[in-house]
């Protein structure tokens, strides 16, 4: 997930008048492709759709009606479900929290005690039946509903402590009522917010190193805080991944003669920053402390159960800007962990334990993470093929080109610079890598590629092909990979696309959608993504919302189930104005789903969701259970 993930004045017309004319001409499919990026975009979305996925049949997973797109200002879901507001943005969650101020002149100890904003990625940690603990991430924060000045103004030092206080991670525990709903529990003593000032330990291969050492921590080895927390992962022994993306948008300097080095441009650090934190704080302010930025853009495991116990980066896994941590152990014992990683034109990664995970130790399993090795994807097809096979490259110091000769003085230096250690052994780059699934039969797994406008255009380095198949993609797609011998932790892997998003009612070729999308169905931007335990796909969008041009009959943001056997894809929720559909976790007897609802009303859009009235759009988890009380989409 991004802030303000597709502006419109980004936005490109797709044209085909273009390929028509070559066509007409008889230019050959060779020589066709020897022309621009662009061009071969176009000439792959002439391709049949067949192609790309096979042909789709009736479901029998798939047991609820689909509901309509929705421009409304409220939660949708289909006959026979109930949906309910869970919690939201400023709930107090520790002992002595006032209640949500709609003046947003509550002070940063207020919101230090309230539910973070802009809900994300969240996972349900089961103490009974009937209860459990949620670890949710809070992404972000909006300053035009934060503060009353809309962060149209300078921010005080408190004002900066109270964003500061709104991102990071909330945890609460929950409870199922009587009559099936789902309640919070206030003061339980389970409920924990950690923010951008929470003490962290780094640890891994990183820890110590010179370029983690800063004026505050000389030893390199204790942080402060996490933030821009995307989405998560849930391992085996019962710890919460939380993943830092954009961590870099809070960082800036007023330093005039500051110019960003090649690492810090990689990573998207500059001068400016809308956060403003630098100006009251200056752990952020990147000229006077260079080396702060590569504390951050870490995996970070938080024990939910223990509100003492110190979060740990794990710096095994790599620094970029992670989307989520989709974790499975192999039958080989080995924890497999799948990390994409959010920006246009980046890259895929894997990483596998050293050690194997042993179920009789789970407290020998904390430090799983501590060793393994990062790869990083490579996609390979035939010409115009939407289908091929791929390789796991690792990213080793010494192997692969790694090396000092080449910029990377150390294995430190590989993981601090992954994104730069990914283009050097010859990855493949992708349409924004975010969310990645493993399907419960471990044997395949998918990722969500959300948008590119960057893709096929001239200087980029971003060409057309294979899992990315259309030039400036508007749209988005899922490709699905299946481990060499069911083998997660092999180095080859094969590969189709599950669907490619588009609109049939406007577009052509590939840019109407793979066969799995109608009229009925569609939707652009395909972000969020989890199976449950019996298979279904759902799938979670954060895209255009304009319900115009080419995204005309798509309304607002929305949530999709799909059968991954038959293709089948229907539209289970739809989502409030302005909102982004995001995170998803399901109750133990997968008799209720936890969905997300972040930044409704963002940019001052007419939002008054939850509430009603004239109350403040909050970012908030909707709770959705079935009337009959039976499994959710079955």
């Amino acid at each position: 997930m991004s802030h303000k993930p597709y502006d419109d004045e980004d936005h490109i017309e797709l044209e085909h008048s273009d390929f028509d004319k070559l066509v007409q001409k008889g230019l050959s499919r060779r020589g066709f492709l020897q022309g621009s990026a662009a061009a071969m975009g176009l000439f792959l979305a002439a391709s049949p759709l067949a192609k790309a996925v096979a042909a789709v049949t009736e479901s029998k997973l798939l047991g609820f009606t689909q509901i309509p797109a929705s421009t409304a200002d409220t939660f949708e879901v289909p006959e026979g479900y109930i949906a309910e507001p869970l919690i939201s943005w400023g709930d107090p969650i520790l002992k002595g929290a006032p209640a949500f101020d709609e003046s947003g002149l509550q002070d940063s100890a207020a919101q230090a005690g309230q539910f973070g904003d802009n809900t994300d990625g969240m996972s349900f940690f089961p103490l009974s039946e009937d209860r459990g603990v949620i670890a949710v991430n809070n992404e972000y924060t909006n300053y035009e509903y934060l503060f009353p000045h809309q962060g149209k103004e300078a921010l005080s030092a408190d004002e900066v402590k109270k964003a500061q206080a709104a991102v990071g991670v909330s945890v609460f525990e929950v409870q199922r009522n009587a009559n099936g709903g789902w309640s919070y529990l206030k003061d339980s003593k389970y409920n924990r917010r950690i923010t951008a000032n929470t003490e962290m330990e780094l640890t891994g291969p990183v820890a110590g190193h010179a370029l983690v050492k800063t004026s505050a921590d000389a030893a390199g080895k204790k942080v402060l805080g996490t933030f821009n927390n995307c989405a998560n992962g849930q391992t085996p022994w019962g710890t919460y991944l939380t993943c830092e993306e954009n961590f870099n948008g809070f960082f800036g300097t007023a330093d005039a003669a500051f110019s960003a080095d090649k690492h810090q441009k990689r990573y998207g650090l500059k001068d400016k920053s809308d956060y403003q934190w630098f100006t009251q704080d200056e752990r952020f302010d990147i000229a006077k402390n260079p080396n702060e930025p590569n504390r951050h853009g870490w995996i970070v495991e938080i024990d939910p159960m223990d509100p003492t116990s110190t979060p740990q980066k794990r710096t095994a896994l790599g620094r970029f800007k992670h989307e989520n941590a989709a974790v499975t152990v192999d039958d080989n014992g080995h924890v497999v962990v799948y990390l994409g990683d959010d920006e246009r034109g980046e890259h895929l990664y894997r990483f596998v334990s050293k050690n194997t995970y042993n179920p009789n130790d789970q407290a020998a399993n904390r430090n799983l993470l501590e060793e393994g090795t990062l790869y990083v994807a490579r996609f390979d097809a035939g010409e115009g093929e939407l289908k091929g096979q791929g390789q796991w490259l690792e990213l080793t110091h010494g192997k692969n080109g790694l090396t000092q000769e080449n910029g990377f003085a150390d294995q430190a230096e590989v993981l601090i610079f992954a994104r730069e250690a990914a283009t050097q052994v010859g990855a493949t780059t992708m349409d924004r890598p975010e969310w990645i699934a493993v399907h419960p039969n471990n044997k395949s797994v998918c990722c969500t590629l959300t948008n590119n406008k960057y893709r096929g255009v001239e200087g980029k380095n971003q060409p057309v092909g294979g899992p990315n198949p259309r030039a400036k993609n508007n749209y988005g797609q899922i490709v699905r990979w299946w481990p060499r011998g069911g083998d997660h932790t092999a180095a080859g892997f094969d590969w189709d696309l599950f669907v490619i998003a588009g609109n049939p009612t406007v577009g052509e070729g590939l840019y109407k959608g793979s066969a799995n999308i109608n009229a009925d169905n569609m939707f652009n931007s395909p972000d969020g993504l989890g199976f449950d335990n019996d298979g279904r796909l759902w799938i979670l969008t954060d895209g255009k919302y304009s319900n115009e041009g080419e995204f005309a009959g798509m309304g607002n943001n929305q949530m999709l189930c799909a059968d991954p056997e038959t293709g089948e894809i229907r539209r289970f929720a739809t989502g409030p104005i302005a909102c982004e559909i995001t995170g998803l976790t399901f109750a133990p007897d997968h008799r209720a789903v936890f969905v997300g609802v972040q930044h409704p009303g963002e940019e001052l859009a007419p939002s008054h969701f939850p509430a009603g009235g004239s109350s403040k759009p909050r970012s908030t988890i909707m709770v959705v259970r079935r009337k009959d009380g039976g499994i959710i989409g079955a």
